[in-house]
């Protein structure tokens, strides 16, 4: 009975050591998708300091695309 009472509480011990080892990983996961956000945020902003005056040549040229699309859907719409 004492051996398995011990082998009961060795298993038990391991399994509380992967679920920790589980959370470990956890951890490290996320701190690292954090990091990565991060610096993607940095560079998007950078980018957009960087080519200000290109992106507002873009986003002037998508102006008459996006009024086009939004006249299509309103007739769409209507037509129903």
């Amino acid at each position: 009975m004492a051996d398995e009472v011990k082998q009961e509480e060795k298993k038990a011990d391991e399994v509380r050591q992967e679920e920790k080892k589980a959370d470990a990983k956890k951890i490290v996961s996320t701190i690292s998708k954090v990091i990565l956000g991060l610096v993607f945020l940095a560079l998007g902003i950078g980018a957009v300091i960087v080519w200000w005056q290109d992106l507002l040549t873009v986003v002037k040229g998508c102006v008459g695309l996006f009024l086009i699309l939004a006249g299509v859907i309103t007739l769409a719409i209507a037509k129903e």
